[in-house]
Order: structure tokens, then sequence, then C-alpha cells
């Protein structure tokens, strides 16, 4: 009885010691487990990007309408014209209505609402612009309008500004892509920088505008910037175009943010690997006793 008992913990410890190391990455199925979950789990992939306006979102002008200076008495006007392919941003900025102020922009309409809390900025590609600079703008809170003017109440906006990237042949830039990280966007209230405001809220943003402004007189007149898409990437790019804010990048205070299906992965293999280890130990100690009750058995015998 006490050899088969042996026995018995020796195969127990083998199994134990032998037991693969399952990786996540690889169709499995635990006897134990529920296997519809596990291949949920793997059956899931990254979703490394998403599509706000362009590809498969085709532009549509009824998802945009004009927010320009005309509200407060310029001239300015912008518009975006739409296709199955490009959303062209266009227009005329006057700046000398305002005495060298002004603004003409393009913002999404009240009922948009996105996720975008597993990505790590925006992507615009350019199909053809010129050579000005424009302003890219983001808001997660919006209040109805006042009910004494009927005008749009002010809330934080987070923005951020940028130009196409320049080309060896002269004239407007084509092709052109541009990537913004999140941090590279400043919380404005009303055109003012505001240093206290709450980091943006990415899982909730309503609005989405882009904007050509003065910058204090520096530049006015005719616009134009024709867009292929506007898209959400999860990873921050190799920099095989500019990224804005490229400086900071270069510092290290910009990182791309792991992309959470790896991050999901790692942790999953972690857990398994750690679960396997123990095994190991379990079996480690139970070979050692067999061993030990062994000699204890037989020399029992020969001394008998």
């Amino acid at each position: 009885m006490v050899w088969l008992g042996l026995r018995v913990c020796q195969k127990l410890a083998y199994r134990a010691w032998l037991s693969p190391r399952v990786d996540p990455s690889v169709h499995h199925q635990h006897r134990f487990g529920d296997i519809n979950n596990m291949a949920h789990f793997i059956d899931r992939k990254p979703r490394k990007e998403y599509t706000l306006f362009g590809g498969a979102t085709p532009w549509s002008s009824d998802d945009w309408t004009a927010s320009d200076d005309r509200v407060r008495g310029g001239k300015s006007q912008s518009y975006l014209e739409c296709s199955d392919t490009v959303g062209r941003f266009h227009g005329n900025l006057d700046i000398e209505t305002l005495g060298g102020a002004g603004f003409a922009s393009q913002r999404t309409t009240d009922d948009r609402e996105w996720d975008l809390s597993d990505y790590a900025g925006l992507q615009i590609l350019v199909s053809k612009g010129d050579k000005k600079r424009y302003t890219l703008n983001l808001k997660d809170e919006l209040l109805p309008r006042d009910p004494d003017t009927g005008r749009e109440q002010s809330t934080v906006s987070y923005e951020c500004d940028f130009e196409i990237p320049p080309q060896d042949e002269p004239g407007h830039a084509t092709d052109r892509k541009i990537f913004i990280p999140w941090t590279s966007f400043n919380a404005t209230y009303r055109g003012r920088l505001k240093k206290d405001a709450k980091p943006i809220n990415l899982k909730k943003v309503k609005r989405l505008s882009i904007m050509m402004r003065s910058f204090f007189g520096s530049q006015s007149g005719d616009f134009s910037l024709t867009m292929r898409s506007i898209v959400a990437l999860s990873e921050i790019p190799n920099l095989e175009y500019p990224v804005v804010d490229g400086n900071m990048l270069e510092k290290g205070s910009i990182t791309a943010s792991e992309d959470p299906y790896q991050r999901e992965v790692k942790e999953h293999r972690s857990s398994i690997h750690t679960s396997a280890d123990r095994r190991r130990r379990i079996a480690c100690l139970l070979l050692g006793a067999i061993s030990l009750a062994a000699m204890y058995y037989f020399t029992g015998l020969s001394c008998r």
C-alpha cells in the first residue's frame, strides 16, 4: 500500500512538472475553464485606429456647421464642402472689421459623441492644403443656449495649432499626414489659456472643430484645406511624418500609451506563467517528500 501511494504521488508530481505553459495567443481548451470566454479573449483583435471622418465613414455636410466671427460682428466666412472621399475646409478670413482679429471655423453638429480613451491622438490626412496655420478644437461639454440671447454658452475648449508639413515642390502641399497627440492640446476658455482646467474627458468627446484665425493679424484672406480623413490612432507613429509638438516628444514628455489589448494579453500571460511556476514548485516539494518517504521506508526495511 505504501508503494502504491508513492507511485500515485509521483505521477501527480510529474504531471504538475510537465504541464505546459499556456499562451493566450494560441487557442487552448481548458478542462475546468470557460472555453467561450477564453475564445472571446483570444479572438479579440486590437483596434489600431478609429475613423471619425473619411474612409469607411464618408464626409457629409450634414455633420458640420459654420461658426464664424459674424456672431461678433465680423465678416469672415467658412465652408466645408464634402464628397465621399474628401472634406474641403475653405473660406475667407477677414481681420479688418474687428481690428486685426477674426476667425472662421466649421464644427461638428451637437448630436455627436466619441469615446477616444483607448487612443493616443488624432491623425489628419491632408489631400491638398495651403501653408497657413490651422487650429483643431475638441470639447467634452456642451451647455444649452442662453435663453435671453439665444447664443451658445461658453465651455472649455482643448485646442492645438498645426501647419501642413512642407514639401520640396512649390505651391500647395499634397498628400501630407499630421499627428496630434492628446498632450499637445491646451485648455482654453473664451480664447484664453486656462491652466486650472481639468484634463479632457476622452470617453465623451462631444465636438470637433477646425478653425482658421488671425493669430493677432499675422494671417488673413482666402484659405483652403482638403482632408481625406480624421482618424484616432492607438499609438503615436514612429515619426514617419511630423508629430505636432515634436520637441516635447523628443524630450520624452510624450509617450504612446500601451495598446490596451497588448496590455491585457501581457497581464493574462503573466498570471498564467505565475500559476505554472507555482505548480512546478509544488511538484518539487512533492518529489522531495516522496524521496524522503522512500528513503525512510527502505531504511526501515533494511534495519529489520
